[in-house]
């Protein structure tokens, strides 16, 4: 069955201010791993294991540009495929807990027709940047290196948790959260910064960054936002801007006015049953959402420090 977009849990709460007339649900995290992301990560265990079988299906799964023209299909396959074991678990990891909080709002069917997508584009994108370097440089490496792997369609997830839940806190390590609307931008600089210091890892470096990139172009322009109706997120908190600090305006600001030219110039006149949400509507939204997601969170914790003490007083009598 496939899932639901998430309801407002406040406005059963007694008390709770009513949600104006037409506003979207609001988006809390989820609580369990969802029976599609446990499937693809089936998937991914497996095609890790595969390899260790039969390391030659690796040429016929995998982007090998210099033998990709026959083998076409590896744009679709080689965004399953784990080479090495840290990267099975790494990407069955961010899979599970990045999948809980989007599906449920999303639904099975595009979350599935997200992943396809960026998948199959970032294969094409990461080969074309393969192709590019050879000539650039000169070095075979680039035609003969296998590029595989899932981290581009996690890197695309980062962007959507920043949509829907742009101040939920993602533990960085025991110590360190650092809040969803700025994980494409971290992961960005980390990328990039690992690709010098790292020779091997400039290969993910173009699947991350298309990943991020081909995800937001989806997600603002094209999506049927499950929230409100509407085809894309014009709102200026999901802004290509917005991506990046202030500081970098200067820089961010015409690429968005680029992307807003060549892609809404084309979609709005043939498609007048598409009306542009206000940016103040989406902002207040957006609070309404945080709100709820503070008190979903309170009453979950006191519910658990209730529950002991109910057992313990049931003990006793």
């Amino acid at each position: 069955m496939e899932s639901q977009p998430l309801q407002d849990p406040a406005s059963a709460a007694h008390g709770a201010e009513p949600a104006a007339a037409g506003a979207p649900p609001a988006v809390v995290p989820g609580k369990e791993f969802t029976r599609t992301c446990k499937g693809l990560v089936v998937v991914l265990v497996g095609g890790y294991v595969l390899l260790q079988l039969l390391p030659s299906s690796l040429d016929y799964l995998a982007i090998i540009p210099a033998k990709t023209i026959p083998f076409v299909w590896t744009f679709f396959t080689a965004g399953y495929i784990e080479q090495v074991l840290p990267g099975a678990i790494g990407s069955s990891l961010g899979l599970l807990f990045c999948g809980k909080d989007i599906e449920p709002v999303w639904g099975r069917k595009e979350f599935l027709k997200f992943i396809i997508l960026v998948n199959s584009i970032c294969g094409i994108l990461a080969f074309c940047f393969a192709v590019a370097l050879y000539y650039v440089t000169g070095k075979e490496s680039f035609l003969v290196t296998p590029l595989s792997g899932f981290h581009g369609c996690l890197a695309g997830f980062l962007v959507g948790l920043k949509q829907l839940l742009p101040n939920l806190e993602l533990p960085m390590c025991f110590f360190w959260k650092i809040k969803a609307k700025w994980m494409p931008f971290f992961v960005l600089c980390f990328s990039t910064i690992m690709a010098f210091i790292v020779p091997d890892s400039i290969n993910f470096l173009p699947t991350l960054l298309s990943g991020m990139y081909v995800s937001w172009i989806y997600l603002r322009y094209f999506q049927r936002n499950p929230l409100t109706g509407l085809k894309g997120d014009p709102s200026d908190d999901f802004s290509f801007p917005s991506l990046f600090p202030d500081a970098m305006r200067p820089v961010t600001d015409p690429v968005a006015n680029f992307f807003d030219r060549i892609l809404c110039a084309r979609s709005r006149p043939s498609e007048l049953a598409l009306p542009v949400s206000d940016p103040t509507k989406a902002s207040r939204r957006r609070e309404r959402g945080e709100r709820v997601l503070e008190e979903r969170l309170a009453a979950d914790h006191a519910a658990d420090t209730e529950a002991p003490a109910q057992g313990h007083s049931a003990a006793q009598d």
